[in-house]
């Protein structure tokens, strides 16, 4: 029987995290000599004040709920996919294929397109390591870390040899048709009389991204494939007794996994870049690790995760703009948070349990 009640584990045990980690920051921002309190306003103005503002958070949200549901479903099966980077760019090179090679007579249909096209490219290179894992033993955490590299020299060879265009000094595809440019936030929302930056990237791949946090969710608590994942996940030897075969569960959950990360491309490629270009991914791959694990692989946990996040990415922004904070402190601020709801998750969660066991045994 679970000592802490679910509540609090979802919502509880991160908001303590997110609660130490504040206040560390803050005592950070103090040792420099800034001040703390006009620094959490500035990061709340910059990306909550304004749709501009809101427009970047969403914008990189966006991302990260791609990359951190990739993540969520391959710690369903206790496995650890660290390739969401090289996933996520060999997605970007599907989605360049995709808008540039077909001629696409609307925006929808080039979205459903490179949609599939950016699944099937993330989830051909996850392929490699889950079936390295499957057939072979090789540690997923270790091939897929080397696959992100291996990733990232495929693409810039790509770019600057076979999709630069004629005379361009960039390693850059060529840009999008208009055809296939995506309706931004403040184009979907204008016929409704709302308001909204005509600047800001985030776009219709915002609504993609929450549909995929549902499909997640209705895969993993409501198909015989998610309780197969699932199972597989708390005891791989239960779960070959029950007749689940390891192989085919390794190999579809990171196929999956890898489809997941590879669809963020419809975001920052065709969403905002409307080219390819190197690293595109901005190590969205990477944070979507620590988005999975501040919210508890839920699909539901992640959207909030990913929201904060990109609250940080562009409160941050506007803090190294706006005050002589330099830039690395705000990298060291996500850190933080990431230290704080992942690697010392068990500092939090232990004194809470024998709280909660504690009241328990009093109202016994």
């Amino acid at each position: 029987m679970d000592v802490m009640p679910k509540w609090a584990e979802v919502i509880l045990v991160p908001l303590i995290s997110l609660l130490l980690a504040a206040i560390l920051s803050a005592l950070v921002i103090l040792a420099i000599g800034e001040d703390p309190v006009a620094a959490v306003k500035l990061m709340i103005t910059g990306a909550l004040g304004s749709s501009y503002g809101w427009g970047y958070t969403l914008y990189y949200a966006t991302n990260f709920m791609f990359t951190g549901l990739a993540v969520a479903i391959a710690f369903h099966a206790r496995l650890f996919n660290i390739g969401g980077e090289g996933q996520a760019a060999l997605g970007g090179l599907g989605v360049a294929m995709a808008c540039l090679y077909i001629p696409w007579p609307h925006w929808s249909l080039a979205l459903i397109g490179a949609t599939v096209a950016a699944g099937l490219f993330g989830a051909a290179w996850a392929a490699i390591p889950a079936f390295l894992q499957a057939k072979r033993g090789s540690h997923v955490v270790i091939t897929t870390i080397m696959f992100n590299f291996i990733a990232a020299s495929l693409l810039n060879y790509v770019l600057v040899n076979l999709m630069r265009p004629k005379g361009s000094m960039d390693p850059a595809s060529a840009r999008f048709p208009e055809a296939v440019h995506l309706p931004t936030l403040h184009d979907i929302l204008a016929p409704f009389g709302i308001a909204f930056s005509k600047s800001a990237p985030a776009n219709v791949s915002l609504l993609v991204a929450v549909a995929a946090c549902v499909f997640l969710w209705f895969l993993i608590w409501r198909t015989r494939l998610g309780y197969e994942i699932r199972s597989f996940g708390n005891s791989e030897s239960a779960a070959k007794y029950a007749g689940i075969p390891p192989v085919k569960i390794i190999m579809i959950t990171m196929m999956i996994s890898g489809a997941l990360a590879g669809m963020m491309a419809i975001n920052n490629v065709m969403g905002e870049a409307e080219r390819l270009v190197l690293n595109s991914v901005e190590g969205a791959g990477f944070i979507g690790i620590a988005v999975a694990l501040m919210g508890r692989s839920h699909p539901f946990g992640v959207f909030l995760s990913a929201i904060l996040f990109g609250f940080l990415y562009q409160g941050g922004a506007e803090l190294a703009l706006w005050t002589s904070i330099p830039r690395e402190l705000i990298v060291v601020i996500q850190a933080l948070v990431i230290l704080f709801t992942g690697a010392l998750d068990n500092m939090v969660r232990m004194p809470l349990e024998r709280v909660f066991l504690a009241l328990r045994k009093k109202g016994a």
